[in-house]
């Protein structure tokens, strides 16, 4: 099976994934407030950010690098 392109790059840019908290967002970063995440993509997030230090997203519509509102600033980051 060959993968287009961008469906690569973007199951290359998944995978597991971290949150940290930030005080600045760059001017370029995806921002969403957490009342916009999917179902799946909350469960993941609110997991993340209850302490599992690293989790799978690659069903989820996380990206690394976008930033999640919630009683923070958390920017999503690969391992």
């Amino acid at each position: 099976m060959v993968m287009a392109t961008s469906e690569q790059l973007r199951s290359d840019r998944r995978g597991r994934m971290t949150v940290r908290p930030v005080e600045s967002v760059p001017p370029t970063a995806t921002v969403r407030h957490v009342d916009q995440l999917e179902a799946d993509a909350l469960e993941a997030f609110l997991e993340l950010v209850s302490g599992n230090r690293s989790r799978d997203v690659d069903e989820t519509t996380l990206e690394p690098g976008e930033v999640v509102v919630f009683t923070e600033y958390y920017r999503l980051e690969r391992p």
